[in-house]
């Protein structure tokens, strides 16, 4: 009949849609595939072994240049299975395409292009490197790796935490770890009845004798500031290859000597209280004596 498509004629051309839908997935696939295996068994591991040989006291370009080819690879493989699906004339001649492809990729995009520049900033940062100990308004950790996106730090309680580059580069970095040597502050109040020099001596002594203090530069003591309450002076001494040592222990155990040291020599530590009363109370007893009653 007129106007009616016969049954076998319709599945032909369901079976010829189909098998032109998976002959461009097959050669799609195929050609991403090709770039991407070649690209990651021979070209990425070449890159990085020549840019490890010329930065061998920094590990930071590797890692990065290792994430930003494994981007630059998908991407360009992706390109080439759609050349391969036979769909490269369509990219190349069509304005609407590139432009619609274009404006997606801008908004989307945006901030991770942001992080992205933003990692190539930090990469080529002298001052910058894998296993830095760095600080900054959110934390402070060793730089571990930094990634495409974000840059992984491990913190002093052991956890990797994911800060985007972006914030790195926006704020300021404190690299106090960054030398052979560590110069570690700490400071104590001291009551204003006792004599300050005694203190300030008892205190140098008392970092002369940690076990982890350096002899050179020497340890000192200077008084820091005349307080409301209390007369405040600092200790200073200092420390080799920090990232190596737990800070935290050696802090407690210089405050631990402090606090022994002071009250083996008497020297009182500022009250808790904003005024510190002495003197003596008397308690005296008085009887008195009652009239007997009338009979």
């Amino acid at each position: 009949m007129n106007g009616q498509v016969s049954s076998p004629e319709w599945a032909g051309d369901i079976f010829s849609v189909y098998d032109q839908v998976l002959s461009e997935l097959f050669w799609f696939l195929a050609g991403f595939g090709v770039i991407y295996l070649i690209g990651q068994a021979f070209l990425v591991p070449l890159i990085t072994h020549v840019v490890r040989s010329r930065n061998r006291n920094n590990p930071t370009i590797e890692t990065a240049v290792k994430t930003y080819l494994r981007v630059l690879l998908i991407g360009f493989a992706t390109l080439t299975g759609i050349i391969a699906a036979g769909y490269g004339r369509v990219l190349s001649e069509s304005a609407v395409i590139i432009a619609a492809l274009t404006f997606a990729f801008g908004i989307a995009g945006q901030q991770v292009f942001g992080s992205l520049i933003s990692g190539m900033f930090l990469v080529a940062d002298p001052d910058f490197n894998v296993g830095d100990w760095i600080e900054w308004p959110g934390g402070s950790g060793t730089v571990e790796a930094v990634d495409f996106r974000v840059t992984r730090v491990r913190t002093p309680d052991n956890e990797t935490v994911s800060i985007p580059n972006t914030e790195l580069t926006s704020n300021a970095i404190t690299r106090p770890y960054g030398r052979n040597t560590y110069r570690i502050t700490e400071q104590v109040y001291v009551a204003y009845y006792e004599d300050a020099e005694r203190a300030l001596l008892e205190l140098q002594q008392t970092a002369a004798t940690l076990e982890s203090a350096l002899g050179d530069p020497a340890p000192n003591a200077r008084l820091v500031e005349l307080g409301e309450n209390a007369v405040t002076i600092q200790a200073e001494f200092w420390i080799d290859d920090p990232r190596d040592r737990d800070m935290v222990t050696i802090r407690s155990d210089f405050r631990r000597a402090v606090k022994r040291r002071f009250d083996e020599e008497g020297i009182t530590l500022a009250p808790p209280s904003a005024q510190l009363l002495s003197g003596e109370l008397t308690v005296t007893e008085r009887r008195t004596e009652s009239s007997a009653p009338s009979g």
